[in-house]
């Protein structure tokens, strides 16, 4: 098996041209052959019995050319296209058969798409801005505030009446013109009063009664209410009051430190929520700065980009969501028919972002390759040690599963992001001005950078999956 011709057909787009010759083709079908002999039957011989040249007599000498090609046809191609030195992405490939028999082996086309050849206008000396972090003490005390709420306890009332704010513990019946609708009836049910889980009016009724009480309260149903039945009728709802409980907040202080962190006084654990308060701003900030550049990249390239690279990119996004969706107990389809969209519309969605990730992908790989970028061996293992932790299993074990020259040309290209921002000129401001006018790129911005992080996750999520597989 050889490659003949190689042939430009169009941009990205070339013609291989492949020979399988005489003897391979004719050893293929007597593979062919001895596959299927059992299930073959000629007149003179016990069904599966029958030598080759029998059923070649009998059913014709080309009887088992499309088996025979078939079981040759992914080496030929694949050796051709390592033989041509593209660089193909996975792509439907247009089949053109030449010529085929038995003496002289066989001749066929294939066309395939590649990689595009791309430009970058420029990668260096970008410009952007990064916006001074400082922390708040406002920001603090909420954040203090949320694990004081967070470590409340429910504490029963006993020497007083309901309040706004209180749990109460009710049970209750609905009737509209003195009879009981469909489900209007609970037996002891939580209720927050304050919280707007019932019909409005419902909650402030029950405010300053006392536990024992049995009473009546008159509410009316919204007009837009779902159940048409109901909707903006006057009801009644009978109501026997169980229990009242109230949250108890804690006393933030050095006791409240010590019962919620590893810290032994409250100011420690201030400056805690500080520190992770201005880690996480200085994260979000850095991003921006990425998100920046990453735009100011893709908008840069000049190339004709296939449409299958996209294509591709979609389809492994809807995938990777539908995979989301599954590790929540819930199917595409299900997703599809709740939120009333179709499967074109859903892709349609994914499209800015896919084509924003190809662009990127390709821009960085460019990068890597103008300068020179390589991931070592350190950093490499480091890798397989991460995931081997995060599945609890033997690093040679993923290393089984994962190919080392996947995790090198990913670390390569998470080098070549840090690259670009080495070499940016960015600058802190206290507060970023506003643009006149927004261009297509400023929309892209938003977008890249929800991109870029996928893009990371997703070839995680490709290195995880083979883990897994390989852990079962």
């Amino acid at each position: 098996m050889a490659l003949k011709e190689t042939k430009k057909l169009d941009v990205n787009r070339h013609q291989l041209e492949i020979v399988i010759d005489g003897e391979t083709f004719r050893n293929a079908i007597k593979e062919a052959y001895r596959k299927n002999a059992k299930k073959i039957a000629v007149p003179g011989f016990r069904k599966g019995k029958a030598p080759l040249n029998f059923v070649e007599t009998y059913y014709g000498k080309e009887v088992f050319y499309e088996d025979a090609l078939n079981l040759l046809y992914n080496d030929a191609v694949e050796g051709a296209i390592e033989e041509s030195g593209l660089n193909v992405i996975n792509d439907k490939m247009d089949f053109d058969l030449v010529s085929i028999s038995k003496e002289d082996g066989v001749v066929f086309k294939v066309s395939v798409t590649t990689y595009p050849e791309i430009e970058l206008s420029n990668y260096k000396g970008l410009k952007a801005e990064r916006l001074a972090v400082k922390v708040e003490g406002a920001e603090v005390e909420a954040e203090l505030n949320n694990m004081i709420q967070r470590n409340a306890r429910m504490v029963s009332v006993e020497d007083r009446a309901a309040a706004k704010g209180d749990t109460v513990l009710i049970d209750y019946e609905g009737f509209v013109d003195g009879v009981a609708f469909a489900g209007g009836k609970a037996e002891n049910q939580n209720l927050e009063l304050g919280s707007g889980q019932f019909i409005p009016g419902f909650e402030e009724q029950i405010e300053g009664k006392n536990i024992g009480e049995e009473f009546d309260i008159t509410v009316t149903f919204p007009t837009e209410y779902g159940a048409e039945e109901l909707a903006g009728k006057e009801a009644v709802f009978k109501i026997k009051l169980h229990e009242i409980k109230f949250r108890e907040l804690p006393v933030a202080d050095d006791e409240f430190a010590k019962d919620v962190s590893e810290f032994d006084t409250l100011d420690e654990l201030k400056a805690d929520i500080e520190k992770k308060i201005f880690d996480r701003k200085t994260k979000a900030s850095d991003e921006e700065v990425e998100n920046d550049l990453v735009a100011q990249i893709v908008e840069g390239i000049k190339g004709e980009i296939p449409e299958a690279m996209f294509e591709n990119r979609l389809n492994q996004s809807v995938e990777e969501f539908a995979y989301r969706l599954q590790m929540q107990g819930m199917n595409l389809e299900t997703y599809l028919k709740y939120t009333n969209s179709s499967i074109e519309d859903f892709k349609k969605s994914f499209r800015p972002q896919a084509e924003q990730q190809v662009k990127f992908r390709l821009a960085l790989e460019k990068i890597v390759e103008l300068e020179g970028i390589k991931a070592d061996e350190e950093a490499i293992n480091e890798q397989y040690a991460k995931l081997a932790e995060g599945y609890g299993m033997e690093v040679d074990k993923v290393k089984a599963a994962i190919p080392a020259s996947e995790l090198e040309k990913d670390i390569a290209v998470g080098k070549a992001i840090d690259f670009i921002k080495e070499n940016a000129v960015i600058t802190e401001v206290v507060e970023k001005a506003e643009k006149a006018e927004k261009k297509p790129a400023a929309k892209k911005t938003t977008t890249t950078k929800k991109t870029t992080a996928k893009k990371t996750t997703t070839k995680k999520a490709t290195e995880e999956k083979k883990a897994e597989e390989a852990a079962e």
